[in-house]
C-alpha cells in the first residue's frame, strides 16, 4: 500500500467512525478469544514435550491378559522392571514411586513428595541440573536429589550440595547426601510435584511385610518407563514382552498362580489425555476459539460489503483514472490486512487485559510471552495475513467489479444487488447458528456442573472429614487407635471410624475376579475394600437391604480367623455389596441378593446391599465393590469424622488433636466436599472459559447485526418515506424492518439445533452421572437469540420509523 492509499485508508476510517469501530472492534474481540484459547490449547498439548527426548520415552501400562478386566492402569508391579532388567540388560529403564517423606523440623512433621526411583532415573528425564552433577545417577543409595524449591526450603540460600537431609519414610528415618539440585517441574506435566528423588531399594527379606509388594506381580505399585532410540527398538521391546511375562507372572505369584497381565508400551507424549474428558474438553474450547475468530471474520465479511455501496463512486473514478482490477484486488485486500493488523495489536491488548480474568475462572496460569522461542508475534503476525486475506477477499472482489461508467451515470451506488443481500443474508445466518450453538453448549455445561455437585452420590458428603495421614508408615498402631479415641472425644464429633476406601478415592484400588455358581469362567471383576465397625454408617451409606457390619456377629469380622470349634468346611466372610456388584455378580435384586454366597474357595456371604458409593469422578461408573470388615487399621487406612457444626472450626480441632499425639506425623485432613471438589474442577472451568467465549461470540453476531441493520435501513429511508406516504404506519414499518433482520435468526436454528445436539451429546456421554439432553436447553437458547437480536436491530427500525415521509424523501 503507497503512501497516498495509505493516507486514504486512514482518513477513511476517520471519516466513517461508527464503521470503523464495528469492524476492528469485532475483529479485535475475535482476535483476543482466539489469543486465549490458542494459549490454552498449547499448553494442554505440551505436557512432557519440554523434556529432552520426551519422544522417546514410553509408559508401560497394565491390562487385563483379555482385554475385558479393568481398564489400563498407569502403574505396574514393582517385579515388571527387575523381570525387564535381567532378561532384557540393554533396555533403559526406570520406575518412579510416589512415596510421602517426613522432614521433621523443630519436632514437627513436614511433609514432602519423595520420587523413589531406580539408578538410572536421570538419563531417562534429564532435569535442568542447577547445581552439583547427576552424570553419575542414583548409584549410591544414599544419594538424594533437591528440586530448586525444597532446596531453598531446608537450605536457604546455602549451597546443599553435599550436605545430608534426614528422610522418614516406610516408617524408617534415612539419612541422604544430596548430590544435585535440579529445576523444579514445570505445570505442563502429570508427573507429580515431586520435591526430591532418591534411589528405590528392593527388600530379599521374604519375612519383611514388603517382599511381596516387591516381587510379587498381583500388586500394583510404580509408574514404568523405558527410553528407545527408535521405534523399531520400541516394537522388538513390544514384541518380546508376552514371553517375559509368561517366564514370571505365573511363576512368582504363588499365591495367585492363575494371574495373568498384558504390559504395553504409550508414548509418554501421549498419556495427558488419559484423563476422562480431557480431550474433549481442549478439542471443545479450541474449537470455541475457532469459530469465535471465524464469527468475527464473518462480521468484517458482512460489514464491509454492505459498505461496499457507498466506495462504488471511488472505484469508478480509480478505473477512469486507470487502476486495472488486479490493482483494486490487491489495494482493497492491503486495507483489509491493514484493518487487520490495527484489530490484532488491540485484540493482543484486550487478551493481556482480560488473561487475569481468564486464568482466575479456568484455574490456569497462562502467561503471553513475546520472546522468538514460543512467542506470540511471529504467530500474530501470520495470524493478520491469513485473517486480512480471508475477510477482504469477498469485499475486494465485490468492489473491483463494480462497471465504472454504470456507477458514475447511476443515481444511486449499487448495492450489490439481490445476490449480494442473499449473500449477507447467508452470513447472519451462520453467525446466528454458531451463536445458537453457543449459548444452547453454555446453558447444557452449566446445568451438568451443577448437577454433578448437587447429585445424590450414596453417602452424605456434608459435614464429614477425612483423615488421609492415619495411613502413614510412621505411626503405629496402637498410636492410630489413640487418634481415633481422641477424634472420638472432640466437641461436635458424631462418629469416627477408618476404613482404605473414601470420598475422594483412597491411595490404592484392589479388585479381583470373583466365581459365582452356576455361571462358568472366573466371574466378574470386583474391586474389594476392607472398613472397620461403623464405617458405612459414619459415612452415611443407604442401606438398600440386610443389614451392616456388627461386632454382635463374629462372622463379620476377620476373615483369616479359625473356623469355630465344632464346625467344618471353608471359613465363610460375611460382606456388604454395593448395588452395581449384586448386578454384575447376576445375584437379583438387592432384597435377592441377601443371603448368597460366591468366591469359589473362599466364600463370601452377602449380608447387606448398599447404594452405589460415588467416592471419584462423575465421569467414570461406579465400579462393582465389595466391603469387608476388619476391627481395626486395614492396609493403607484412612480417618473419617462424621461431626457437626462449622467445618474450618473441626478442621481446626483435629488438627490440634493431632499435634498433640503424633506432632512428628503432618496432618493432612480435608473435609469429602474439598476431596471430592478436585473431580470437577475440570469441568467448572470448562464452563466458565466456555461461557466466556460464547458471550463475547454472541457479542459479536451482534456487533455485525448492529452494522449491517444500520446500513441496510440507511439504504431504504426513501422506500420507508414513500410506504408512509401511502399509508403504512410506525408499527407497520417496525414489524417489516424487524422481520427482516429476524428472519435469517430463526433459520439459523434450523443448523445450530442438530450441531449443538451432537456436540452437547458427544459432551455428556463423558459422564456416567448425567443430566438429560432436554428441548428446553435449545428453546431457551431461541428465545434468548431472538430477544438479543430484537434488541439489536430495535432501536435503528425505530429511528427509520418514526421519520417524517416529507424528511425520508428528500434525503439522500
Amino acid at each position: 500500500m503507497d503512501r497516498l492509499a495509505l493516507t486514504g485508508f486512514l482518513r477513511a476510517l476517520a471519516r466513517h467512525k461508527l464503521y470503523a469501530a464495528l469492524n476492528i472492534g469485532g475483529l479485535a474481540l475475535g482476535i483476543a478469544v482466539f489469543l486465549v484459547l490458542g494459549l490454552y490449547v498449547r499448553f494442554e498439548t505440551s505436557f512432557e514435550r519440554w523434556l529432552p527426548g520426551a519422544s522417546q520415552i514410553w509408559l508401560l501400562e497394565t491390562r487385563a491378559a483379555d482385554d475385558n478386566g479393568p481398564e489400563a492402569r498407569q502403574s505396574t508391579p514393582m517385579a515388571l522392571w527387575s523381570a525387564i532388567a535381567r532378561d532384557l540388560p540393554d533396555t533403559l529403564g526406570t520406575r518412579i514411586d510416589a512415596n510421602r517423606a517426613i522432614v521433621v523440623r523443630d519436632g514437627i512433621g513436614v511433609n514432602e513428595t519423595l520420587a523413589q526411583v531406580d539408578a538410572d532415573f536421570f538419563k531417562l528425564f534429564e532435569l535442568p541440573v542447577l547445581e552439583g552433577s547427576t552424570a553419575a545417577g542414583l548409584a549410591d543409595p544414599t544419594a538424594i536429589v533437591l528440586t530448586r524449591k525444597t532446596a531453598a526450603k531446608y537450605f536457604g540460600t546455602a549451597s546443599p550440595v553435599g550436605q545430608s537431609i534426614r528422610l522418614v519414610y516406610d516408617g524408617v528415618s534415612h539419612v541422604h547426601h544430596v548430590i544435585a539440585v535440579v529445576a523444579d517441574l514445570p505445570r505442563n506435566t502429570d508427573l507429580d510435584d515431586f520435591g526430591l528423588f532418591a534411589r528405590r531399594i528392593l527388600t530379599e527379606d521374604p519375612a519383611d511385610d514388603r517382599y511381596r509388594r516387591d516381587h510379587e506381580w498381583n500388586y500394583g505399585g510404580p509408574q514404568t518407563y523405558v527410553r528407545f532410540a527408535s521405534e523399531a527398538a520400541e516394537q522388538r521391546f513390544a514384541a518380546a514382552l508376552p514371553a517375559l511375562l509368561a517366564r514370571h507372572v505365573a511363576s512368582e505369584t504363588p499365591d495367585d498362580p492363575t494371574y495373568h497381565i498384558k504390559i504395553v508400551p504409550r508414548r509418554l507424549t501421549s498419556v495427558h489425555f488419559d484423563t476422562p474428558g480431557s480431550r474433549l474438553t481442549v478439542t471443545t474450547l479450541g474449537t470455541v476459539g475457532l469459530l469465535t475468530l471465524l464469527l468475527a471474520i464473518v462480521n468484517y465479511v458482512n460489514l464491509a460489503s454492505a459498505r461496499a455501496g457507498l466506495r462504488a463512486r471511488e472505484v469508478a473514478m480509480r478505473k477512469v483514472l486507470g487502476a486495472s482490477r488486479a490493482a483494486l484486488l490487491r489495494h482493497y485486500l492491503l486495507e483489509a490486512v491493514a484493518t487487520a493488523a490495527i484489530a490484532a495489536l488491540l485484540g493482543l491488548a484486550l487478551a493481556e487485559a482480560g488473561l487475569p480474568l481468564v486464568n482466575a475462572a479456568g484455574g490456569l496460569a497462562l502467561v503471553i510471552h513475546y520472546g522468538p522461542s514460543h512467542g506470540v508475534l511471529l504467530p500474530l503476525a501470520a495470524l493478520v495475513l491469513l485473517v486480512g486475506l480471508l475477510a477482504g477477499a469477498y469485499p475486494a472482489l465485490l468492489l473491483a467489479r463494480f462497471p465504472a461508467a454504470a456507477v458514475l451515470a447511476s443515481a444511486r451506488a449499487p448495492g450489490g444487488g439481490r445476490a449480494g443481500a442473499r449473500v449477507r443474508e447467508l452470513l447472519v445466518i451462520f453467525q446466528f447458528a454458531v451463536a445458537i450453538a453457543f449459548i444452547v453448549g453454555t446453558l447444557v455445561l452449566v446445568a451438568q456442573t451443577r448437577h454433578v455437585r448437587a447429585a445424590d452420590l450414596g453417602f452424605r458428603r456434608d459435614n464429614l472429614l477425612v483423615v488421609k495421614s492415619l495411613s502413614s508408615s510412621s505411626l503405629s498402631d496402637g498410636q492410630r487407635d489413640t487418634l481415633l479415641h481422641h477424634f472420638a472425644t472432640l466437641p461436635g464429633v458424631r462418629a469416627v471410624s477408618a476404613a482404605n476406601t473414601v470420598p475422594g478415592h483412597g491411595f490404592f484400588t484392589s479388585s479381583s475376579n470373583f466365581p459365582v455358581p452356576g455361571l462358568a469362567g472366573d466371574g466378574p471383576s470386583v474391586d474389594f475394600f476392607e472398613v472397620t465397625p461403623g464405617y458405612l454408617e459414619t459415612i452415611g451409606a443407604r442401606l438398600l437391604a440386610g443389614r451392616l457390619f456388627d461386632t454382635a456377629h463374629r462372622g463379620d469380622f476377620n476373615p483369616n480367623a479359625k473356623n469355630p470349634k465344632g464346625t467344618n468346611g471353608p471359613l465363610r466372610t460375611n460382606v456388604v455389596l454395593n448395588r452395581s456388584a449384586v448386578a454384575a455378580l447376576h445375584l437379583g435384586s438387592p432384597q435377592a441378593a441377601i443371603g448368597k454366597s460366591f468366591g469359589g474357595a473362599t466364600p463370601k456371604t452377602v449380608i447387606g446391599v448398599v447404594e452405589d458409593l460415588r467416592f471419584d469422578s462423575p465421569r467414570q461408573v461406579v465400579a462393582p465393590t465389595l466391603y469387608s470388615a476388619v476391627e481395626r487399621n486395614p492396609a493403607m487406612v484412612i480417618g473419617v469424622i462424621r461431626f457437626s457444626g462449622d467445618p474450618q472450626a473441626m478442621l481446626a480441632a483435629a488438627r490440634e488433636a493431632w499435634l498433640q499425639d503424633a506432632p512428628e506425623v503432618p496432618f493432612q485432613a480435608e473435609t469429602a466436599n474439598q476431596a471430592l471438589d478436585k473431580f470437577y474442577k475440570r469441568d467448572v472451568h470448562t464452563a466458565r472459559l466456555f461461557t466466556i467465549g460464547a458471550l463475547l461470540a454472541v457479542l459479536i453476531g451482534c456487533v455485525g447485526l448492529w452494522g449491517l441493520a444500520s446500513f441496510n435501513t440507511a439504504r431504504r429511508v426513501k422506500e420507508i418515506g414513500i410506504r408512509k406516504t401511502l399509508g403504512a404506519s410506525s408499527a407497520d414499518i417496525v414489524r417489516l424492518l424487524i422481520g427482516q433482520f429476524l428472519r435469517p435468526v430463526l433459520i439459523a436454528n434450523l443448523f445450530a439445533w442438530p450441531l449443538a445436539w451432537l456436540a452437547m451429546h458427544t459432551w455428556l456421554a463423558g459422564f456416567a452421572d448425567r443430566i438429560a439432553l432436554s428441548p428446553l436447553f435449545f428453546v431457551a437458547a431461541t428465545v434468548l437469540a431472538l430477544v438479543v437480536a430484537l434488541g439489536t436491530v430495535a432501536a435503528q427500525s425505530l429511528r427509520a420509523a418514526r421519520a417524517t415521509p416529507a424528511w425520508a424523501l428528500r434525503h439522500d
